[in-house]
């Protein structure tokens, strides 16, 4: 059996929701990276949150019990920062906003980070990240920068972010205050699914066999396609069954997972003629005991006793090979209550 861990040679992992929630570990995360890496899989956290600098992004992994040096982060702020320097001049000042990542970012390729309340003319440009102490004022002072004539970059546009108990507003949501204020939206954005990061992460691993890994369907996979490059969703996060179901075709990913240890188990395809993917039959689709059927639009799962994710690789395939709309409802419930039944 080939896992991904041995037909991929460096995992591009996405952070929020998939290895940590909050402060705390996803279950199973230091486990499948650990086996990841035993079969010869080099990991790379990419995240498009900006608020931390990559130090202490890796200082957090390690307290978590997976190992992780400065230089294996990405995150969106670098990125961000990196399209600055190629349209400004060393010594420009940028208008930071987000947390402490975002100035170490911009100060890292030679510009000056400046702060709300600190600006005395007009900055060359506005990042603006993810922070948990960003205020109205940070807001409002980038509004009028951008307005003035600086130029606007967003390290990212999550609507959402995984919290312990549920989602908080991430910086897509303050993103968009400032768009609603101005009339328009960001000169341009540097995290997932925009290619800037992905790619920075894969030019600074020199990947030749690279795999996203992520719990969105709307930045990391569909950030993976924009690229080019095969995916992994893991069922930690943001994605929910019913969700994956109704996936848009740009944001469908190659390969599901109850979590990390997915990475060194046999993969679970969701499409395409591997091994193991679903099969196709004059019935539906089939892997393992489990079976998904389209009847007059409807998906109707049959869980079996096996994996609940061979119900849910079952229910993509039905699902996305459909030519018309399909109610999804009573299939997310099905394998959702197996899911429940049987854990990861």
């Amino acid at each position: 059996m080939t896992t991904l861990a041995g037909a991929y040679d460096v995992a591009l992992l996405d952070l929020d929701g998939v290895v940590y929630i909050g402060e705390h570990a996803v279950a199973g995360a230091a486990q499948g990276l650990a086996a990841a890496r035993e079969q010869g899989m080099s990991l790379t956290f990419v995240t498009n949150n900006a608020s931390r600098p990559p130090e202490v992004v890796a200082e957090h992994l390690r307290d978590l019990g997976v190992p992780a040096q400065a230089h294996e982060v990405v995150t969106s702020s670098q990125a961000g920062a990196a399209i600055l320097i190629e349209r400004f001049p060393p010594g420009s000042e940028v208008l930071a906003v987000g947390g402490p990542g975002v100035d170490e970012a911009i100060h890292a390729v030679g510009l000056v980070p400046v702060r709300a309340g600190s600006v005395a003319r007009t900055p060359a440009a506005v990042l603006q990240g993810f922070g948990r102490d960003v205020a109205w004022v940070d807001l409002a002072a980038a509004t009028v920068a951008i307005a003035a004539g600086a130029y606007w970059v967003a390290t990212n546009t999550d609507v959402t972010l995984p919290v312990p108990g549920g989602r908080a507003p991430g910086n897509g949501a303050l993103v968009s205050a400032v768009a609603a204020a101005l009339g328009r939206g960001p000169d341009e954005v540097a995290g997932k699914p925009f290619p800037a990061l992905m790619r920075a992460s894969i030019d600074r691993t020199d990947a030749r066999r690279p795999l996203v890994v992520g719990d969105r369907l709307d930045t990391d996979i569909a950030g993976a396609r924009t690229v080019g490059v095969p995916s992994l969703l893991v069922m930690t996060g943001v994605t929910d069954v019913a969700g994956l179901l109704r996936a848009d075709p740009a944001e469908r990913p190659d390969f599901i997972g109850a979590d990390l240890l997915a990475l060194s188990a046999e993969p679970a395809a969701t499409q395409g003629d591997s091994e193991s993917a679903p099969r196709r039959d004059d019935r539906g689709w089939a892997r393992g005991d489990a079976r998904t059927e389209l009847h007059d639009g409807r998906l109707i799962v049959t869980p079996g006793e096996g994996p609940w994710i061979e119900a849910l690789q079952c229910a993509c395939a039905a699902a996305w090979s459909a030519a018309g709309a399909v109610d999804v409802a009573a299939a997310a419930d099905a394998i959702e209550a197996r899911r429940r039944t049987v854990g990861p």
